[in-house]
């Protein structure tokens, strides 16, 4: 069964739909439809899918024409999760030109962004769904839309890893140089956690995880590690611990990844390298 895509709050969306609208205005405004079309003009337009891909973002177009003009339309025809195709109509929009023309860039960059996100994810999906393993993203946002890439994450069909460095604990090696024994440090991580916070050890060879699963480690980050070390993996931790493999996995390689038995796959270039979907403005009259 497919994981519900719940749509983010617009109490969350709007403080960034208006950073970015602030930074594409800047002090004056659009000087330049200000200055050729009249104030009192109307259009109507349609966003238009010109690629295959899934849809992400719709709410933040939708917010980038409403906080410029309360009184434009904005008919979604198309759904945040959604197969797209090109020629496809994904909302019909109305109002105010010049508003309209103010709006558009900043509606567009969100969507073409979120939804190369989620086409991304959708394919690596696709990849893997013939095994337990999941596709997860990584902290490798960029600053400021974690939130929304995400999110975009969640719409292709994949997962998250942590949020930020306050939803969970995941202790990497440059954490052991300073905090002792792996035992001792996961003794006082567990001890700091309480019973809700997930705890993550990341090890890099079968010595390391050995020590993590005698110090009681339930999640194990198996990092840069080849498909044959994998396996022995995945077989030492099966019945104690979840594994997620990281590192340099290429889309290539996703699939033989996934068939060593891993229950995630994080993958940074979901949300740091991806092309974006190609979306375009149609104007209707």
């Amino acid at each position: 069964m497919k994981t519900p895509l719940f749509a983010l709050p617009d109490a969350l969306l709007i403080p960034t739909v208006q950073a970015a609208l602030l930074e594409d205005l800047g002090r004056r405004g659009d000087i330049t439809s200000a200055a050729v079309i009249d104030k009192s003009s109307t259009a109507n337009l349609a966003i238009v899918s010109r690629d295959t891909g899934v849809l992400a973002g719709m709410d933040l177009a939708r917010l980038a024409f409403e906080c410029i003009d309360k009184s434009i339309t904005f008919n979604i025809q198309a759904s945040d999760g959604d197969v797209i195709k090109p020629g496809q109509v994904l909302a019909h929009v109305s109002g105010n030109t010049q508003a309209l023309l103010q709006a558009e860039r900043t509606a567009l960059n969100f969507l073409t962004h979120l939804s190369g996100i989620a086409s991304m994810t959708a394919k690596a999906v696709a990849q893997v769904s013939h095994t337990q393993a999941k596709i997860t993203c990584t902290r490798k946002t960029t600053p400021l839309l974690r939130n929304l890439q995400k999110y975009a994450v969640r719409a292709g069909g994949g997962c998250n890893h942590r949020l930020g460095l306050d939803d969970a604990i995941l202790i990497k090696d440059n954490h052991l140089i300073y905090s002792g024994s792996l035992k001792q440090t996961l003794t006082h991580a567990k001890a700091a956690a309480g019973h809700l916070i997930p705890i993550e050890v990341e090890v890099d060879t079968i010595a390391q995880l050995e020590e993590a699963l005698d110090a009681g480690a339930e999640f194990i980050l198996l990092d840069n590690m080849d498909d044959d070390m994998l396996k022995q993996a995945v077989k030492l931790c099966q019945g104690k611990a979840k594994t997620e493999a990281s590192g340099g996995i290429t889309f290539d390689r996703l699939r033989a990844v996934a068939e060593c038995g891993v229950d995630y796959i994080a993958l940074g270039y979901l949300t740091h390298s991806v092309i974006n979907h190609d979306i375009g403005l149609d104007f209707l009259d």
